[in-house]
């Protein structure tokens, strides 16, 4: 119901393992189909010409990512009795995201309540990496409105900086593992497991020895911080970035 979806015979791609030997069948997948082609002609050697549908580019085989979670009442009717979300080569912070956002929205298929689609479910699947959503083959066949031509980028609206280890209730303060660079002054969220997110102001940091820090630039460096709510273990910090997207979305 959510995720990339394979142009390239899913799960058995051949360029895949053709062009680098990592087997998509095993969750390696180089993502080939994201590549930009030329063609070459026998008696042309080394005469390479661009492939191109029209003039905003050539990534042919580039599908937008599938998202039902607006339809997921639906397909529920459809009698399924489980739900896939693409999360192979995705990190933890995509998977958390893309997980609670459905199993918040399934919860809600099942109440006795008429379906509605809250705008905070959309947002957490906007703030994980991700190509421009489609429905994909659900209502019929697709369109070229359903691929991406002018680009192999993704687009996301918060950037994963942090993992919660451990929490102190007497200190408050939070052993976090950095993910991306983390500064004082910074506007972080803690989007946690089971418990409401909770937004913040990085007032202070401590390394490992304790020794006051201003920024944590090194990958999975410990840290603490200070935090303004209890956070359960496996909570994300994340900052907000600027929506980027590709050419042609």
């Amino acid at each position: 119901v959510h995720g990339a979806m394979c142009i390239s015979y899913s799960g058995r791609c051949l360029l895949s393992s053709y062009f680098t030997g990592r087997d998509a069948n095993r969750g390696s997948c180089a993502q080939s189909c994201r590549w930009k082609y030329a063609l070459v002609e026998e008696s042309r050697p080394g005469e390479y010409y661009p492939i191109a549908e029209d003039e905003r580019g050539t990534y042919i085989m580039n599908s937008k990512d599938l998202c039902l979670l607006p339809y997921l009442d639906e397909v529920i009717a459809c009698g399924v009795d489980s739900l896939k979300i693409e999360g192979r080569m995705k990190s933890v912070h995509y998977v958390a995201s893309v997980v609670k956002a459905y199993r918040t929205a399934l919860d809600a298929c099942l109440s006795e309540q008429p379906y509605h689609v809250e705008t905070s479910w959309l947002e957490e699947l906007n703030k994980v990496s991700h190509r421009a959503y489609t429905t994909g083959f659900f209502f019929g066949k697709t369109t070229a409105e359903d691929q991406i031509y002018g680009s192999s980028s993704y687009e996301q609206t918060s950037e994963f900086v942090g993992l919660v280890r451990a929490y102190d209730a007497t200190t408050g303060l939070a052993e976090v593992e950095q993910r991306n660079h983390m500064r004082v002054g910074q506007e972080i969220e803690i989007f946690q497991p089971k418990g409401m997110s909770f937004r913040q102001i990085l007032d202070a940091m401590w390394d490992a020895e304790g020794t006051p820090i201003d920024a944590a630039p090194h990958p999975q460096q410990i840290v603490r911080i200070r935090l303004v709510h209890p956070a359960e273990p496996y909570s994300i910090l994340r900052r907000d970035v600027p929506m980027k997207k590709g050419d042609g979305l």
